[in-house]
Parts: structure tokens; sequence; C-alpha cells
């Protein structure tokens, strides 16, 4: 079967090794309510609408990237791991990778809709902060479950 949007095979560990790190040092910086690390530098803002502060907009400011640094780390670490081609990518792992995909979708936009209507505050911007990563989490488990228990299941 020819998967021609999909990476290529040696590119899922790599996703993996970016992906797992990210998202303790991410889930860490939550529950401590701060970056682990200080990697304070200017950056080039489009806009920075601050609570406290006007906005600034076309500017260079101070920013602490940490945040930066670890979501774009599991993003594409993510899109690595979830969208790389398995050694024998055939028509069933095809159908599996497409219905954990549909699956995905809907749980993450079910979550989403309930947050919107339960959610309020800055809990809010949490939830979509996380919400970022979700459809790529809930199609990884699901996927690599299936593939997990169609390899079980050919082996008994």
């Amino acid at each position: 079967m020819k998967t021609r949007f999909l990476f290529p095979h040696r590119y899922k560990m790599l996703g993996w090794i970016m992906l797992v790190p990210s998202l303790i040092a991410g889930f860490l910086a939550i529950l401590s309510d701060n970056a682990l690390f200080e990697l304070e530098t200017t950056v080039f803002a489009l806009y920075d609408g601050g609570i406290f502060e006007p906005a600034k907009a076309f500017r260079l400011i101070e920013n602490n990237i940490f945040d930066e640094v670890v979501a774009i780390t599991a993003i594409i670490g993510g899109l690595l791991a979830a969208f790389s081609r398995e050694k024998d990518e055939d028509e069933y792992i095809s159908q599996i990778r497409l219905e954990s995909l549909l699956w995905a979708t809907y749980i993450n936009y079910g979550f989403l809709i309930f947050s919107v209507l339960f959610i309020y505050g800055l809990a809010f911007y949490q939830v979509l902060l996380l919400n970022m990563l979700t459809l790529l989490l809930i199609f990884l488990v699901r996927f690599n479950f299936l593939l997990y228990r169609s390899a079980k299941a050919s082996y008994a």
C-alpha cells in the first residue's frame, strides 16, 4: 500500500524520544505553576496582549521561552510518533490508523464541548492549552493499543 503522507518509519522513535520528555516537563511545569528552567531571551512578538500591561505588537520583548520550547517539541514529537509508517504498513494498519484518528477526533471535540460548557475563567485557557495535544495523545493511545491487541491476537 502506498502511503504518501506518512513520515518514514525511522522517525517514529525520534518522535517518541521528543514527545515523552516534553510531556513530562510540560506537566511538571503545569503542576508547579512555573517554568522548570529559566530560558529568558529576547523574541519577536507579532502580538503580546498582557493582562496588566498594554498590548504590544510587532516588537521585540523579553520572554521565558521554556513553555514554547516544550510545546513545539511535544507537537513535533507527537506528529512524528503518530504519523510515521509502521515497519509493515498495510491496508489493515491504514484502517486502524483511520479509525483511531476518527475516534480521537470525536473524543477530543467531546472533551472540548464539555469544557466550553462547564469550565470557566483562566482554567478554560489551561484546558485549551492541553487541548493542543489531546488529539495526538488520544490517537497514539488508541492506535498503539489496537496494534498491540492485533499483534497479540495473531500470536495466540
